[in-house]
C-alpha cells in the first residue's frame, strides 16, 4: 500500500491502536499549531515505527494542549529494513543529506565508522536520530532505522558477524560495472560500507580485501563524492540483491 502524501505525517512515541491518544510534545504542538496552523478536527497520519500508520484526528482540549486520536490504520507495519549502512562521517551538511538518503533507500541500521582519512565527526547522535525521523516523516517510511555509536573500522571488522556480507565501494577496484559482482552474492544479509571523502587508506583496503565476508565493487567510470557514492551504491544493491528485486519485472539485464 502506497503512502498518502496529501496528509501531514508525524512520528510519535506512543503505542498506536484504534482509540489511542497521543498528547503532542511541546515541539510537536508548535509545529502543528503555530507553524502549520492546523485546526480542530484536522486529519493527520501518525506512525511510531512499530504499529503501522494510522489516521488520527487533531483536538485541542486547552489552548496549550494538542491531542491526536488514532481512528483507523491506513498501512500495516512492514518488515524491518535489513540493510546495514556503514559510513565514514562527513561534514555536517553532507552528513545530513547522507542520513536522509539512507533512510529513503531502505537502510535499517546506520553505523558510523571511523577510518584513517575521515574528515567529519559525529558530535551528537540525537541530531542524526532526529534527521532519521524527519526523513521518515517526509518520504513515507514506516520503519525507523537505528543509529549506532561510532566505531573504529578495525574494531568493527574484528567482531563482525560472518553471515552478513559487507559490500564496500573500492575506488581501486578492477573494472567499472558492479552488477556482475553483486549478482554473484548469495547472502541475503548485507551491509554497505562507504569510505570518507579522502578514500580508504591502502592499509584499510588491504585489510578489507583480505576478509572472506567482504566484497569490493566499483561504481562506474566516474569519481563520485562520498555522499553521491552512497546513493548510487544503495540503488544498485537494492535493485540487484536487495528489496527492490521483488518489485522489478523484468529484473535488470546484467548483459
Amino acid at each position: 500500500m502506497r503512502a498518502n502524501f496529501r496528509l501531514q505525517r508525524l512520528f510519535v512515541e506512543s503505542p498506536l491502536h484504534a482509540g489511542a491518544r497521543h498528547e503532542a510534545t511541546k515541539e510537536q504542538f508548535n509545529y502543528l499549531i503555530n507553524v502549520l496552523r492546523l485546526g480542530e478536527g484536522t486529519p493527520i497520519l501518525v506512525f511510531n515505527g512499530r504499529d503501522g500508520e494510522w489516521r488520527a484526528e487533531l483536538s485541542m482540549p486547552t489552548r496549550k494542549q494538542a491531542v491526536l486520536s488514532a481512528i483507523e490504520q491506513t498501512r500495516p507495519q512492514p518488515p524491518a529494513a535489513d540493510l546495514v549502512y556503514l559510513f565514514a562521517p562527513l561534514k555536517v551538511g553532507r552528513l545530513d543529506y547522507l542520513v536522509q538518503k539512507a533512510v529513503e533507500m531502505g537502510a535499517g541500521v546506520l553505523q558510523p565508522v571511523m577510518t584513517q582519512h575521515v574528515q567529519g565527526k559525529i558530535g551528537n547522535l540525537d541530531r542524526i536520530r532526529a534527521n532519521v525521523i524527519e526523513a521518515a516523516e517526509q518520504c513515507g517510511v514506516l520503519g525507523i532505522p537505528s543509529v549506532e555509536a561510532p566505531r573504529k573500522l578495525e574494531d568493527l571488522l574484528e567482531t563482525w558477524p560472518r553471515d552478513r556480507r559487507i559490500v564496500f565501494c573500492d575506488e581501486g577496484c578492477d573494472g567499472q560495472n558492479p552488477l556482475p559482482i553483486l549478482s554473484a552474492i548469495t547472502e541475503r544479509q548485507l551491509a554497505l560500507l562507504i569510505g570518507p571523502e579522502g578514500g580508504f587508506s591502502e592499509a584499510e583496503r588491504k585489510l578489507l580485501r583480505s576478509l572472506v565476508f567482504v566484497t569490493p565493487i566499483p561504481l562506474g567510470p566516474r569519481i563520485l563524492r562520498a555522499d553521491t557514492a552512497a546513493v548510487a551504491a544503495m540503488a544498485v544493491i537494492q535493485a540487484t540483491i536487495g528489496d527492490w528485486r521483488y518489485c522489478m519485472s523484468p529484473l535488470i539485464d546484467l548483459d
